[in-house]
């Protein structure tokens, strides 16, 4: 019987509820062609991975945006809101599920992120749950914005594994990307796909976490 010690989880569409049909019909109507190749649950544009990475800054990420659309009067807030449109917000309850998890395990939150979604999301559950940050749900929070890398690349889960201390084979990785948990597989996690119809209340049900 394998022994789990460790919960790993991801934000977008495990924690965070996302649609990114809204912001790929944010896109289109800003002036994007090619919106599939451009951005899409599988793959995304370099441009998206360099805003999560920080390789880029928010105003090159807006000024990309403007080259690739060819409209250069794009203000940043019509940017910002078409990047952010994905964003839906947290479930009523979803912050409990992570509070009796944290209880009982050794939790940690790993995001692609970015500043301009970090900034909504953050905002969102200020707003809505009087919470400041998810650090309080979690022994630590990694995101990749703040670490210059990104899931699916290995780099990042050794990091947290160095971090931590934790051992994979003991932890269990929760995210709604295949090809994220295909990587934490490969570097010996136990994984749970996370989706519509097997949510993590589900996850933690059937695992009796």
């Amino acid at each position: 019987m394998q022994i789990i010690k460790n919960i790993i989880l991801d934000y977008g569409n495990v924690i965070f509820m996302i649609d990114f049909e809204r912001s790929r019909q944010a896109f289109i109507s800003l002036g994007i062609k090619n919106v599939d190749e451009f951005f899409a649950h599988s793959g995304q544009d370099p441009l998206f991975d360099a805003l999560d990475k920080v390789k880029i800054t928010a105003a090159d990420f807006r000024n990309g945006i403007r080259e690739k659309t060819r409209k250069l009067d794009l203000s940043d807030a019509q940017i910002d809101d078409a990047w952010n449109a994905l964003l839906i917000g947290v479930p009523a309850g979803k912050h409990e599920t992570i509070s009796y998890l944290n209880s009982k395990y050794r939790s940690f939150l790993l995001s692609n992120n970015n500043e301009i979604h970090y900034s909504y999301c953050m905002q969102h559950i200020q707003d809505t749950y009087q919470v400041a940050d998810n650090s309080g749900f979690f022994e630590k929070t990694f995101y990749s914005h703040l670490m210059g890398m990104r899931k699916p690349d290995a780099e990042i889960f050794e990091q947290l594994v160095k971090e931590t201390g934790i051992n994979p084979t003991e932890t269990l990785f929760i995210d709604d990307s295949p090809q994220h948990l295909a990587t934490a597989q490969s570097l010996g996690f136990l994984t749970a796909l996370c989706t519509k119809e097997e949510d993590l209340e589900s996850i933690v049900a059937s695992y009796q976490l």
